[in-house]
């Protein structure tokens, strides 16, 4: 494998890059055929580092599993911020906590959920409401990539961070605690949020009660937009099978699985959509 990589100049017409392409599709369901130019700049480095040509690089990944961590490193996008998309944290302080509020205890997955700004959002907006105590609620928060789940955990963002820029500075001077450098969550936030890797398309992960607790309310927000309509399927199945009957699932406002998955019923507001699945008492 010490072949050096060569420039690749057609990258639409690189049947190397729609090979990996595919690799990567099959691993993961995000689909990169129709931009194998953002594909190859992604893969570019890591080929220099192993010093290896991409058709080399194929035979890497089947021989050594563990290096699949390392590509989806490189391949996923992990831009986010906290409090992304008020309008729905909003309606789930508003409108779905109070109909869950008789429940011992409330799950809320955080689905994709990167550095963690995500769920530990849901956090601290729980905490802020009084809609319900924090201390009854478990959030759960999965990702694919490892490295972000690493960074999550430790609850600590840099000052300069972009995370931020939606904050209200009476939030952040009520969960964070500052330092020389930047904000740590405080540990009643971070304490309440699990961190676990997960494939969301990965047959294996599929849910059973035996598994874990089926989830109240599960996010799952901006990741279907990088699947193919199979894909999104099979991932909202699998959701769903995780989802306790009438619990609530949250996307991105660019996303949408209306007429496509009979079993939610889509709930549209003024400002926002989310679904509810069919079943329960709420």
């Amino acid at each position: 494998m010490g072949e050096q990589q060569s420039n690749l100049h057609d990258d639409e017409q690189n049947p190397v890059l729609l090979e990996l392409s595919a690799m990567i599709h099959k691993y993961c369901g995000i689909k990169y055929d129709d931009n194998l130019f953002s594909l190859n700049s992604k893969v570019q480095q890591r080929l220099g580092a192993l010093q290896v040509s991409l058709r080399d690089y194929l035979l890497y990944l089947e021989a050594t599993p563990g290096e699949w961590d390392t590509l989806v490193e490189s391949i996923t996008i992990n831009e986010t911020y906290f409090f992304r998309e008020e309008m729905q944290m909003q309606e789930m302080m508003n409108n779905v906590l109070p109909k869950l509020a008789a429940n011992d205890s409330i799950r809320i997955w955080s689905a994709a959920c990167s550095t963690g700004e995500e769920p530990y959002t849901i956090a601290m907006s729980i905490a802020n409401s009084h809609v319900i105590p924090l201390s009854k609620v478990e959030i759960y928060a999965t990702d694919i990539n490892r490295k972000v789940l690493q960074l999550a955990e430790q609850g600590w963002y840099s000052k300069t961070s972009m995370c931020f820029r939606r904050t209200p500075q009476e939030m952040k001077n009520k969960f964070f605690i500052k330092d020389e450098l930047g904000y740590r969550l405080r540990d009643s936030i971070r304490e309440r949020v699990q961190f676990s890797h997960i494939n969301l398309t990965d047959e294996d992960r599929k849910a059973s009660s035996q598994d874990r607790p089926l989830m109240d309310v599960i996010f799952c927000r901006n990741v279907l937009i990088y699947f193919d309509q199979p894909t999104v399927r099979q991932v909202i199945q699998h959701l769903s099978q995780w989802l306790k009957p009438g619990g609530y699932l949250f996307l991105g406002h660019a996303e949408t699985i209306t007429g496509m998955i009979e079993e939610f019923q889509t709930i549209n507001t003024a400002t926002t959509h989310y679904y509810r699945k069919s079943g329960g008492s709420q």
